[in-house]
């Protein structure tokens, strides 16, 4: 059982930049594969990145990683999530979510535990 919450999220104006944080329970978290995902109103929730349980690979849903940098850090439990460049379509809750590794981390199916959300909102 992983227990996940995420901080960081708030209201930002475009071009500013966020660090989102999941802090997870348990002493398992290299275990699993991590993503970020968001949701905006009316639409589907979406994979933004995921990493591995060590860290050692990263995955970006669009082929140019664009403005977001996954991480990890083992030692603190906790997988983060920079945002540059905000622009007002990136306004939406996001998620960070545990996949068992070995699982593939690409797709949302694989994702087991979910944190509550945290909400980003980007002004113009």
């Amino acid at each position: 059982q992983v227990q996940l919450v995420e901080s960081g999220g708030g209201l930002v104006q475009a071009g500013g930049s966020l660090r989102l944080s999941c802090a997870a329970s348990g002493r398992t978290f290299s275990s699993y594969s991590m993503g970020w995902f968001r949701q905006a109103p009316g639409k589907e929730r979406e994979l933004v990145a995921a990493i591995d349980g060590y860290g050692g690979n990263q995955y970006y849903t669009h082929s140019w990683k664009g403005p977001f940098t996954i991480s990890r850090d083992n030692a603190k439990n906790t997988v983060y999530l920079q945002i540059d460049s905000l622009k007002p379509e990136d306004t939406a809750v996001y998620y960070c979510a545990a996949a068992p590794d070995g699982t593939y981390y690409g797709s949302i199916g694989s994702y087991a535990y979910w944190g509550q959300g945290t909400q980003v909102t980007v002004s113009s």
